[in-house]
C-alpha cells in the first residue's frame, strides 16, 4: 500500500515546488481584487500542504508552506528577492532601545531589589550582565514562560533602565518619532495589504466554529471525505486515564497512547484517528462515554481535514508575522494599526479584540502562538500599548469571567497579560482614571462571590466543588488590583481623586461583605460534629492583606483623598454595626467611683467573628492621619467628634477576648479549626492586617475616652468584672474547691487582660501612634527575634513580614542590631544579637507566641546571670506617642488600673487565701515598671510652663480609703520584697523599689535642675537594701568556708608525704636514672628509634582536644571525660577474598565481625570521623527510632537506611552508619606514659614455649592419621 501511495505524494510534491514566489507575488500587483486572489491561493494549495495523512510531517510541511505560500507574500511584501529586502529593511530601521525578549518556560530572569519599580519587573541574563543591576541586591528566578525582558523601560527601574547594549540606542531616540518615516509608501501600502489580508485569514479560521465546512472564500471545488478525530487537553482528566481511554477507543498500543497524551498536553490537541466520518466519529463515541463517568467528558471533535490544514498555517502564519516584524519597527506598526482598527461590526470588532475574545475556545497551542505576536508587536510599540490596554481594560470583565469558567492554567490565558499592562505606572494610572479599573476588578470579582447570607456577607460554608474551583480561580483578581496599585502616585489629578475614591467605595463593599463573616459559637456540652470551612475565609484575607496595605498608602500619599477615605470607611463601619448594640439590653458598671453604660454581651455565649477588615482599615487610616499630621492640620475637615470609641473598641475587643479565652481552653470542643484560626491570626502572613490593627484601634478607642471607662468595658467583655468590682469575691470563688477548672480559666482570663493592657501602652512603634520611623519598627522586631536565640538569615526573613515588593528591609537596619557569626561546624552563619541592643528587650512583646516568649526570658535571664546582673527583665525605655494618642498612657493611673493592680498585690501577700498565679503578679510588676518609666520621662522632658501630670508614684504611694483601709501598692511590693515564695521576682520589685526612689528624688527636686548622673549613682549606692546585702554576706561566708577546705586539704598532702618519704625518694631516683640513661643515648636514635622496655624512651604526652557535632561542647580527651564516639559502618566484605568459590549458606545470620581462616570473606569498617559524646549519640539514635514507630505505615516513605536494622545517618553529613566506634587513649597515656612488661616472658621464654606447642600438635594430627592406614 505504501509504494502505491509515494508516486502520488511525489507527484504531489513534484506540482508544489513548480510554484514560482516571485510570479505568484506579480501576478498579486496586477490583481484587482487581491484579497479573493490570496484567497483562493490559500484555498487550493493549503490541503494540499498539511494535513496529508495521519501523521504529520512538520518539517515537509513548513518547507513545502515556506515555497508556496509564505515566499509569495515576502515576495510581495518587499517589492524584490526577500534575501535583499529584509536586510535593506533592517538597515533603515532604528534599532529599539526595547529589549522585549520573550521568555521561555525555565530560563533564567534577574530582578534588581534596590532598583526595579516592583518585582515584576525582569531582565534576561544578557542585559543582566551589561546592566548596573549586577553589582546591587538582586533576585534570581526561573520563567514559567510568557513574560518578556524590561531592559529600556524607563517605567520599570528607579535607575539604570538601559544595559550596555541597548544604551547605545537612546541618544538617536525621539520621543514621539514615527517609525513609518523609515519606510516608503509602496512599501507601507503593501504591508498594510498583505498583513490585513492574512492577520485576518488566520484570526477566522482559528475562532471557526464549524467542523465539517469552510468560510466561503476557502471552500474547495473537489472535497475529500478524509477526517481527523482531534483530541483536546483539559485540565480535569489524568495521564492514565487519557492513555487506557485512547487504548480502548482507537486501538493502539500503549507507547502510541503516551504519545498522543503528551502532545495533547503540550500542544492542547492531536489527532487520534484519520479516515472518514464514519470511522472518525465510532473514536469519539469510545472516548466520551468512557470519560464521562465522574466528570465532564474529554473534548473530542471529528474535523475534516482541510479545516485542520488550514487552522495548521494559521499558526504558522501568525509566528511567520512575528518574525517578519521583527525587521523593522515600521511593520511592526503597521500591524499593530490591522490589529487594532475596528472591523464593520464596531466595537469588540477588531481583530485583535476577536482572537481575545475567543481565547477561551482555542487550545493551547494556538493561545501560546498569537500571546507571543502580541508581545512582540502590541506590548513593544509605546503608542499601540496604551490602546491595546484601553481595549483590555473595556473587555476585562468577559475575558476574566470566561477564565473563570475555562479549566486552562492562567499562564494560558489572555487575562495574563495582564501583568504586562497594570504592572505599567503611566498606563495603570491612565486606566483608573479614564476605563475606571479599580471599580471595575473589584466589581468583577465580586460578581463571582454571589454566595452570602442573610447579612449580605459572604458565605464559604456550603461550597459545592464547583463553588470552590470558581474561588480559586476567581483569586487572580485580587493580583491584579495589586499590580494596579503597586506603584503609588506622586501626583494626584482631580480625575485620578475622583476614580481612586470610587474604586475605595467599591473596595469598601467587598471589606463590608467580609466584615463577620464566619461568625463561631462557643460548643458547650458536646464537641463540635463536623469541622467549619475556615480556610477559604483567610485564603481571601491573606490574598489582601498587601492590597489594603497599599491602599492605605494610596491613601497617605493625598491629604484630600486620606479625609475622603476616612470619612467613607467611618460611615461603612458605623452601616456595618447599626449601633453596635445588636439588640443587647444594656448595663451600667461601676468600680471605684467610675461608672460607664454599656451593653451585657458574653463572648463565650454569642456570636463572635475574627474577620473585621472594615474596622481594621479604619485604625490603619487613623494612624495616617497622626502620621501625615492631617488630623492637626485639618480638624475641622474630620468627623472626630462624631466618632463613638466604644462602637470602634467593641468588636477589635471581642475578637481578642476570643484568642484569650481560647487560650484559657474555653472553646476546646469547637475543634481545629478555631485553633486554626487564631494561629493565622497571630502568624506573620496575616498580623500586619489583623492583629496589629485591631491593637491599634483599641489604642485609638482608648485615647479617645475615659480609661476608667474602657477598662470596666474591657472587664465585662473579659467575664472578669464581678471578680474585681465585688469586695472579696476572689476568696470567696477559690474556696469552692469543686471549681478548679474555672478558676484556671480566670487565672489565663486575667493574665490575658493584663498582656493586652501592657501592649496597649507599650506597642507604640508603629509610625504615626509613636514618634518612630519605620526602620524603628524593623529594628525592634529583629531585636526580638534574636531574643529568642542566635538565627539564620532565611529563619529571620520567614519571622518578618514581607510588604508588596516582597521585602523586609531587614538588610537595612541588621548590622546595627547584630553581629554575624561566620559557619561553622553546623553549616550556617548566625546573626547573634548586640549587647547593648539588650536593653530594648520587652519581655511581653506582642509578636512573640508563647513558646517565643518563654525561650526569650529564659535567654536574657542566662545571659544576666553569666554578665553577674540582677536578673530582673524590666520593661524598656519607650518612645513618646504621638499627640493624637499621647492620652493613652493615663490608662496606667487610673483608678480602676490602680485597683486592679492593688488586687493582684493583695492576692500575692495573702497569697494562701486567693487563686492566683506567678504569671499574673509578673503581668503587674511589668505594668508597674512601664508607669515609673513613663513618669521618669515625663519628668526628664519637662519643661517650666508645662506641669507633669502623670503622677504615678504619688498614688501608689497613698494606702486605701475606709472602709477596706488596705495597704499602698507601695507598701505591698515592699511586704513582697523578702516573700521566700517569689525569690524569682525579687530582683524585679527591687528595680521597681529602686526606680520608685529615683522618680520621686526627681519629682522632689526642681523640674528646671534634673537630677545628674552622679547624683542618682550616688542615690542608687546608698539605698542598698537588706535583701542585697544578705546576699553578700552569704557569699563572704562561703568563700571562707571553701578556703577553709582547702587549706585543709593541702595540709594532709604535706602530712601524707613526710610518713612516705622512703617511698617518694625511691620514685625521685628513679627519675633520675631514667633521666640519666635519655641523656646518654644518641640524639639520632631519640628522633627515629623508639624503645620499648623497662628503659622505654619517653614519649611527650600530646593533648588532643575534639568538639561534639551535637552538642557542639569541646571535650578534652582523657580517662575521666565523658566517652566519645566515632559514626562508622561495618559490613562483610570479599574485596580481599583468598577464596572467591566459598558460598555462605544464611548471609543474615553470618557475624560479619566473625572471619574464617580460608579469609573468604572479612568485615570492612568504615568511618566519616564525625565525634559525638556517646550519651548524644545515644539519644540521638533513639530519637530517630522512636519517629520511625511513631510514623504510621502508609505514611512511611522511601529512605535510604533500615532503622529496624539499626542503621542511621551521621548528624552532620548524613553518611551511612550502623555503629559507632569508641574514641581510646593511646595505651602509654592510660599506664602514665609507660608501657609495663614486667609480667609478660620475656623473647626466648615466647619462643620456646611456643616451639612446644607446635611440636605437640604436629604429634597429635599424626596419632589421628596412622590408624586410618590399616582400615
Amino acid at each position: 500500500m505504501a509504494s502505491e501511495l509515494e508516486p502520488e505524494v511525489q507527484a504531489i510534491d513534484r506540482s508544489l515546488l513548480e510554484c514560482s514566489a516571485e510570479e505568484i507575488a506579480g501576478k498579486w500587483l496586477q490583481a484587482t481584487d487581491l484579497t479573493r486572489e490570496v484567497y483562493q491561493h490559500l484555498a487550493h494549495y493549503v490541503p494540499k500542504i498539511y494535513c496529508r495523512g495521519p501523521n504529520p510531517l512538520p518539517q515537509k510541511e513548513d518547507m513545502l508552506a515556506q515555497h508556496v505560500l509564505l515566499g509569495p507574500m515576502e515576495w510581495y511584501l518587499c517589492g524584490e528577492d526577500p534575501a535583499f529586502g529584509f536586510p535593506k529593511l533592517e538597515q533603515a530601521n532604528k534599532p529599539s532601545h526595547l529589549c522585549g525578549r520573550v521568555f521561555k518556560v525555565g530560563e533564567p530572569t534577574y530582578s534588581c531589589r534596590d532598583c526595579a519599580v516592583d518585582p515584576t519587573c525582569v531582565l534576561c541574563m544578557e542585559c543582566f550582565l551589561g546592566s548596573i543591576h549586577r553589582d546591587h541586591r538582586y533576585r534570581m528566578t526561573t520563567s514559567g514562560g510568557g513574560g518578556f525582558c524590561d531592559c529600556g523601560d524607563t517605567e520599570a527601574w528607579k535607575e539604570g533602565p538601559y544595559c550596555q547594549k541597548h544604551e547605545l540606542n537612546t541618544s538617536e531616540i525621539e520621543e514621539e518619532e514615527d517609525p513609518l518615516v523609515h519606510l516608503s509608501e509602496d512599501v507601507i501600502a503593501r504591508t498594510y495589504n498583505i498583513f490585513a489580508i492574512m492577520f485576518r485569514y488566520a484570526v477566522e479560521i482559528l475562532t471557526w466554529e464549524k467542523e465539517s465546512e469552510l468560510p466561503a472564500d476557502l471552500e474547495m471545488v473537489e472535497k475529500s471525505d478524509t477526517y481527523y478525530c482531534m483530541l483536546f487537553n483539559d485540565e480535569v482528566h489524568t495521564y492514565e486515564q487519557v492513555i487506557y481511554t485512547l487504548q480502548k477507543a482507537v486501538n493502539c498500543t500503549q507507547k502510541e497512547a503516551i504519545g498522543f497524551a503528551t502532545t495533547v498536553d503540550r500542544d492542547g490537541r492531536r489527532s487520534v484517528r484519520y479516515g472518514d466520518f464514519q470511522y472518525c466519529e465510532q473514536a469519539k463515541s469510545v472516548i466520551v462515554r468512557n470519560t464521562s463517568r465522574q466528570t465532564k467528558p474529554l473534548k473530542v471533535q471529528v474535523m475534516h481535514s482541510s479545516i485542520v490544514a488550514h487552522q495548521n498555517f494559521g499558526l504558522k502564519l501568525l509566528s511567520w508575522l512575528g518574525s517578519i516584524i521583527g525587521y523593522s519597527d515600521g511593520l511592526r506598526r503597521i500591524l499593530c494599526q490591522v490589529g487594532l482598527q475596528e472591523g464593520p461590526d464596531g466595537e469588540n470588532s477588531s481583530l485583535v479584540d476577536r482572537l481575545m475574545l475567543s481565547d477561551s475556545k482555542l487550545w493551547k497551542g494556538a493561545r501560546s502562538v498569537y500571546h507571543q505576536l502580541f508581545m512582540s508587536s502590541l506590548l513593544m510599540d509605546l503608542k499601540y500599548k496604551k490602546l491595546f490596554a484601553v481595549r483590555f481594560a473595556k473587555n476585562y470583565e468577559r475575558l476574566q469571567s470566561d477564565y473563570v469558567t475555562d479549566d486552562h492554567d492562567r499562564e494560558f490565558s489572555v487575562a495574563d497579560l495582564s501583568v504586562q499592562i497594570f504592572t505599567v505606572p503611566s498606563l495603570a494610572r491612565m486606566l483608573i482614571t479614564e476605563e475606571n479599573l479599580m471599580s471595575i476588578i473589584i466589581k468583577t470579582f465580586m460578581d463571582h462571590l454571589r454566595h452570602r447570607d442573610a447579612h449580605g456577607r459572604f458565605q464559604f460554608e456550603r461550597y459545592t466543588a464547583l463553588q470552590a474551583f470558581k474561588f480559586r480561580r476567581v483569586q487572580s483578581l485580587i493580583l491584579d488590583l495589586k499590580y494596579v496599585l503597586i506603584s503609588k502616585p506622586t501626583e494626584w489629578s482631580d480625575e485620578l481623586r475622583q476614580k481612586f475614591l470610587e474604586g475605595f467605595d467599591a473596595f469598601l463593599e467587598l471589606l463590608k461583605c467580609m466584615q463577620g463573616m464566619d461568625p463561631i459559637t462557643r460548643q458547650v456540652g458536646q464537641h463540635i460534629e463536623m469541622e467549619p470551612e475556615w480556610e477559604a475565609a483567610f485564603t481571601l484575607q491573606m490574598k489582601l492583606t498587601h492590597v489594603i496595605s497599599m491602599m492605605q498608602d494610596w491613601c497617605a500619599s493625598d491629604e484630600k483623598v486620606l479625609i475622603e477615605a476616612y470619612k467613607k470607611c467611618l460611615a461603612v463601619l458605623m452601616q456595618c454595626h447599626g449601633g453596635y448594640t445588636d439588640g443587647e439590653q444594656p448595663i451600667t458598671l461601676s468600680i471605684c467611683g467610675h461608672s460607664v453604660e454599656t451593653i451585657r454581651y458574653c463572648v463565650s455565649q454569642e456570636k463572635v467573628s475574627i474577620h473585621l477588615p472594615v474596622s481594621r482599615l479604619l485604625a490603619g487610616l487613623h494612624v495616617l492621619l497622626s502620621k501625615s499630621e492631617v488630623a492637626y492640620k485639618f480638624p475641622e475637615l474630620l468627623p472626630l467628634s462624631e466618632l463613638s470609641p466604644p462602637m470602634l473598641i467593641e468588636h477589635p475587643l471581642r475578637c481578642l477576648v476570643l484568642c484569650a479565652q481560647v487560650h484559657a481552653g474555653m472553646w476546646r470542643r469547637n475543634g481545629f479549626s478555631l485553633v486554626n484560626q487564631i494561629y493565622y491570626y497571630h502568624n506573620v502572613k496575616c498580623r500586619r492586617e489583623m492583629f496589629d490593627k485591631d491593637i491599634v484601634m483599641l489604642q485609638t478607642g482608648v485615647s479617645m475616652m475615659d480609661p476608667n471607662h474602657f477598662l470596666m468595658i474591657m472587664l465585662s467583655r473579659f467575664e472578669l468584672y464581678q471578680i474585681f468590682s465585688t469586695p472579696d469575691y476572689g476568696k470567696r470563688f477559690s474556696s469552692e474547691i469543686t471549681h478548679k477548672d474555672v478558676v484556671q480559666q480566670n487565672n489565663t482570663l486575667i493574665e490575658e487582660m493584663l498582656y493586652l493592657i501592657i501592649m496597649l501602652v507599650g506597642e507604640r512603634f508603629s509610625p504615626g501612634v509613636g514618634q518612630v520611623n519605620a526602620t524603628d519598627e524593623i529594628k525592634r522586631e529583629i531585636i526580638h527575634q534574636l531574643s529568642i536565640k542566635p538565627m539564620a538569615h532565611s529563619e529571620l526573613v520567614k519571622s518578618l513580614p514581607e510588604d508588596e515588593n516582597k521585602e523586609t528591609g531587614m538588610e537595612s537596619v541588621i548590622e546595627a542590631v547584630a553581629h554575624f557569626k561566620k559557619p561553622g561546624l553546623t553549616g550556617r552563619g548566625m546573626y547573634e544579637l548586640k549587647p547593648e541592643c539588650a536593653k530594648e528587650f520587652n519581655l511581653y512583646f506582642y509578636h512573640f507566641s508563647r513558646a517565643e516568649q518563654s525561650k526569650a526570658e529564659e535567654a536574657q535571664r542566662k545571659m544576666k546571670r553569666q554578665n553577674r546582673e540582677d536578673t530582673a527583665l524590666p520593661p524598656p525605655v519607650l518612645p513618646p506617642f504621638c499627640p493624637l494618642f499621647a492620652s493613652l498612657v493615663n490608662i496606667l493611673q487610673s483608678d480602676v488600673m490602680l485597683c486592679i493592680m492593688g488586687t493582684i498585690l493583695q492576692w500575692a501577700v495573702e497569697h494562701n487565701g486567693y487563686a492566683w498565679s506567678e504569671s499574673m503578679l509578673q503581668r503587674v510588676l511589668h505594668l508597674i515598671g512601664m508607669a515609673l518609666q513613663e513618669e521618669k520621662q515625663h519628668l526628664e522632658n519637662v519643661t517650666e510652663e508645662h506641669v507633669v501630670t502623670f503622677t504615678f508614684t504619688q498614688k501608689i504611694s497613698k494606702p486605701g480609703e475606709a472602709p477596706k483601709n488596705s495597704p499602698s501598692i507601695l507598701a505591698m511590693l515592699e511586704t513582697l520584697q523578702n516573700a521566700p515564695y517569689l525569690e524569682v521576682h525579687k530582683d524585679m520589685i527591687r528595680w521597681i523599689l529602686k526606680t520608685f526612689n529615683a522618680v520621686k528624688k526627681m519629682r522632689e527636686s526642681s523640674p528646671t535642675s534634673p537630677v545628674t548622673e552622679t547624683e542618682g549613682t550616688i542615690m542608687e549606692e546608698s539605698s542598698r537594701d537588706k535583701d542585697k546585702a544578705e546576699r553578700k554576706r552569704k557569699a563572704e561566708i562561703a568563700r571562707l568556708r571553701r578556703e577553709k577546705i582547702m587549706a585543709q586539704m593541702s595540709e594532709m598532702q604535706r602530712h601524707f608525704i613526710d610518713e612516705n618519704k622512703e617511698l617518694f625518694q625511691q620514685t625521685l631516683e628513679l627519675d633520675a636514672s631514667t633521666s640519666a640513661v635519655l641523656d646518654n643515648s644518641p640524639v639520632v636514635s631519640d628522633m627515629t628509634l623508639t624503645a620499648l622496655g623497662p628503659t622505654q624512651t619517653q614519649v611527650p604526652e600530646q593533648r588532643q582536644f575534639v568538639t561534639c557535632i551535637l552538642c557542639q561542647e569541646e571535650q578534652e580527651v582523657k580517662v575521666e571525660s565523658r566517652a566519645m564516639v566515632l559514626a562508622a559502618f561495618v559490613q562483610r566484605s570479599t574485596v580481599l577474598s583468598k577464596n572467591r568459590s566459598k558460598f555462605i549458606q544464611d548471609p543474615e545470620k553470618y557475624d560479619p565481625l566473625f572471619m574464617h581462616p580460608d579469609l573468604s570473606c572479612g568485615t570492612h569498617t568504615s568511618s566519616c570521623g564525625h565525634i559525638m559524646h556517646a550519651h548524644c549519640w545515644q539519644r540521638y539514635f533513639d530519637s530517630v527510632q522512636a519517629k520511625e514507630q511513631r510514623r504510621q505505615q502508609r505514611l512511611r516513605l522511601h529512605t535510604s537506611y533500615d532503622v529496624e536494622n539499626g542503621e542511621f545517618l551521621c548528624p552532620l553529613c548524613e553518611c551511612l552508619s550502623n555503629t559507632v566506634i569508641p574514641l581510646l587513649l593511646p595505651p602509654r597515656n592510660i599506664f602514665n606514659n609507660r608501657l609495663n612488661f614486667s609480667d609478660q616472658p620475656n623473647l626466648t621464654q615466647w619462643i620456646r614455649t611456643i616451639s612446644q606447642q607446635i611440636k605437640a600438635l604436629q604429634f597429635l594430627r599424626k596419632e589421628e592419621s596412622t590408624p586410618s592406614k590399616f582400615r
